[in-house]
């Protein structure tokens, strides 16, 4: 089994890198954000800590947590943010744990790719072959951001300002790939790392 690690700012298009993987390499993908989703519906392992933290107020009619309004709360408040960080990473890491050697078992052969914006601490780090950066010029993020979520200006400067800073990444990274230019041009620099 061979895990590569895939992490990036916000706006760097590791969905697509992911898809490249996924259609072109039979990739398998975890992604961390999905399974942190997973883990807060109702009955799931964060469920009942997050409405416990946050009240009911965060709740939709149907129980479900109403994770828009979450995550304009936790957005503005660093203490907030942190209280539900420390009820979420450790379920998540623990589940991605989980998940790594049920696949191990299932396909010892295969292609594992986890995908995070924080891969580095987290603990499964340790038994990724490659943990891969994806950059991308700050222009292109600006504008793929506005495109495809309809973000402002101001907004996305926000988010980008809260995230890991960029050097950080790449002194961890094993590889770096540019996702600012086409398509093709980053199929051919995983062809160059993956054969």
């Amino acid at each position: 089994m061979k895990i590569i690690g895939i992490t990036g700012g916000v706006g760097s298009g590791k969905s697509e890198i992911l898809n490249i993987l996924k259609n072109d390499y039979q990739a398998k993908v975890i992604q961390s954000d999905h399974v942190a989703h997973e883990l807060m519906v109702p009955g799931a392992k964060s469920y009942d800590a997050i409405v416990q933290a946050f009240g009911n107020e965060i709740l939709n009619e149907d129980q479900t947590i109403n994770r828009p309004i979450l995550g304009e709360i936790v957005f503005h408040d660093e203490t907030k943010l942190s209280l539900l960080n420390s009820i979420t990473h450790k379920n998540v890491d623990e589940e991605i744990l989980s998940r790594i050697d049920q696949f191990g078992k299932e396909e010892p052969e295969g292609l594992l790719v986890i995908e995070s914006a924080l891969l580095v601490g987290a603990g499964y780090e340790k038994r990724f072959d490659q943990l891969w950066y994806i950059y991308t010029r700050e222009e292109v993020r600006y504008e793929r951001l506005k495109a495809s979520r309809g973000y402002s200006d101001e907004k996305i400067k926000q988010m980008i300002e809260k995230q890991q800073k960029e050097e950080e990444f790449k002194s961890m990274a094993s590889n770096i790939i540019d996702n600012s230019g086409d398509l093709e041009d980053t199929k051919a620099q995983i062809i160059k790392i993956l054969g």
